[in-house]
């Protein structure tokens, strides 16, 4: 969710029912040494709380003051993240290369337990390859290291986002240990999340990628289901919060990527894209997506009172 998760965003998935909001991960060395960009990858508002800080980490002393850091913010839990596949982090020994040294992370998780304050939970994918699915032996030390909650996304790291989130794990891990287990992977919609309850057992979903341009996920609405309209009002809404938040010519640039997938999907959408992509105010990606439905002559304004809106879904 690096590049998706930022505070507007969390805010409307919040109010559309996120039980709670983790901040895209941040190494240990960016928190402890790093500047403003840092801070703010850190920044929630209290409507977001709970709120988990993620933090990637692979050496003890440096985790620790990256976490003793982030506490003068207050969040409500720290996450410590076994997870994350992407290059970057990996090659630094954080994210998911940790899962090829259980001693590590014992010691990891230990450590942060005893020092902070607060919950500490943690996320895991199911090892780092298909000759070394780890996932039981991993999540036994750390629930007897005592962490709160583990969350599982049902893949390796050598699968990134390929192929099928193998669920079973997940229910593998429920039944093998006594803290929450969080299910993560493949959940798109909420007959996904009824599913992987029922098939994994696990405490509660955790939802990623899915919610990008589907927010209405958590409320438990089926996207076809959103008309065109509420669609439009929300990407103005959102549009505008990330204009706020970045200053307009930052903010419209990182909000193409959440427009492309708020419309992905829909009538002429692949023609549009282009468009969309060239924004570079407001006005641009207003009048490019008012000037898209010429049926809806009101563009991306609020119906007036009363107005019954035409769903085009």
């Amino acid at each position: 969710m690096a590049g998706f998760s930022d505070l507007p965003f969390r805010v409307i998935c919040r109010e559309m029912g996120s039980a709670v909001s983790y901040t895209p991960c941040i190494t240990d060395v960016a928190v402890a040494f790093g500047g403003a960009k840092t801070e703010r990858l850190a920044e929630f508002t209290d409507c977001e709380r709970p709120v988990a800080v993620q933090l990637l980490g692979a050496d003890e002393r440096t985790l620790l003051a990256a976490a003793e850091r982030v506490m003068a913010q207050q969040p409500d839990l720290v996450d410590l993240n076994m997870g994350c596949p992407a290059r970057r982090v990996t090659s630094g020994g954080r994210g998911a290369a940790l899962l090829r040294e259980p001693e590590r992370v014992r010691r990891l998780a230990r450590l942060l337990v005893e020092r902070l304050d607060v919950p500490v939970t943690g996320k895991i994918r199911l090892g780092w390859d298909a000759s070394s699915r780890n996932y039981l032996q991993i999540a036994r030390i750390l629930a007897d290291s005592g962490l709160s909650a583990i969350a599982v996304h049902g893949r390796t790291r050598a699968q990134q986002y390929s192929g099928t989130a193998d669920w079973q794990a997940i229910a593998e891990v429920k039944a093998a240990v006594q803290v929450p287990v969080i299910g993560n992977g493949d959940v798109r919609t909420p007959e996904d999340i009824d599913r992987m309850r029922r098939v994994t057992g696990c405490d509660a979903v955790m939802v990623g990628r899915g919610a990008i341009g589907n927010p209405w996920l958590f409320s438990g609405r089926a996207l076809p289901d959103v008309s065109f309209t509420e669609r439009l009002r929300l990407i103005r809404r959102h549009a505008q919060a990330m204009s706020d938040y970045y200053g307009e010519a930052l903010g419209v640039v990182l909000f193409r990527k959440h427009v492309v997938r708020y419309v992905q999907g829909l009538r002429d959408a692949t023609s549009v894209r282009p468009n969309l992509l060239a924004a570079e105010t407001l006005a641009d990606l207003f009048k490019t997506l008012g000037d898209w439905w010429p049926e809806e002559p009101a563009g991306l304004r609020e119906p007036a009172p009363g107005a019954e809106e035409e769903d085009h879904g």
